[in-house]
């Protein structure tokens, strides 16, 4: 074998490793969660009506008492009524609501770093920014501006809180919501004390 044909074998694989990471790198998240005629469905709620149906999809059933599950479900209602006042059609959202979800379970399960969950979001959007069909006209799923928004969302949302959220996920006791009740010894009085009764007379006070 000479070594010209040594080297287009190479040259080949090279092209065939390159081409199989563009591959990889080009499927576009979609949230499980919800499927797009869900979504369809959910952008006719109010902010009230998303809390309630977003509790129920992610079996949130102690946000009232638990301070992870109130924080994750703030979260998510969050990052959906965004999307939406962001005008994304639901393909959009079901790709913006993936991607938060991605970055929290980096941070909950994979214990990621911040620096690594940064270099995942960007994989993610990179392939949401370009065409994954190689038919011509088509368009990506987010245009420069969207993705921008995206990103700046993101960043106030999530990466600027970061420890906050390790925090939460690394905590080993849960936070509870709690009220505490305080009983309160009262005397009884029969007359209603006047101000400053003990200290001058009657006379002086009227």
């Amino acid at each position: 074998m000479s070594a010209g044909m040594i080297r287009r074998d190479k040259k080949e694989q090279r092209k065939i490793k390159d081409d199989k990471l563009l591959n990889d790198e080009a499927v576009i998240l979609q949230w499980e969660a919800m499927t797009l005629q869900q979504i369809q469905d959910t952008l006719r709620r109010n902010t009230d009506e998303l809390h309630s149906e977003l509790k129920e999809i992610l079996s949130f059933r102690n946000h009232q008492t638990c301070m992870k599950e109130a924080a994750l479900l703030d979260y998510y209602v969050c990052g959906f009524w965004w999307a939406k006042e962001a005008k994304f059609k639901p393909t959009q959202i079901s790709f913006t609501m993936a991607v938060l979800h991605m970055l929290l379970d980096n941070i909950q399960e994979k214990q990621m770093s911040l620096l690594d969950n940064l270099m995942d979001f960007a994989k993610a959007l990179a392939a949401a920014c370009r065409c994954s069909s190689l038919e011509q006209g088509t368009s990506p799923p987010l245009d420069r501006e969207e993705a921008t928004a995206l990103i700046d969302y993101t960043r106030d949302s999530l990466f600027q809180k970061y420890r906050l959220y390790e925090l939460l996920f690394t905590t080993p006791k849960e936070e509870l919501l709690t009220g505490m009740e305080r009983m309160i010894e009262v005397f009884p009085c029969e007359d209603a004390l006047t101000p400053l009764e003990e200290g001058i007379s009657i006379q002086v006070y009227y």
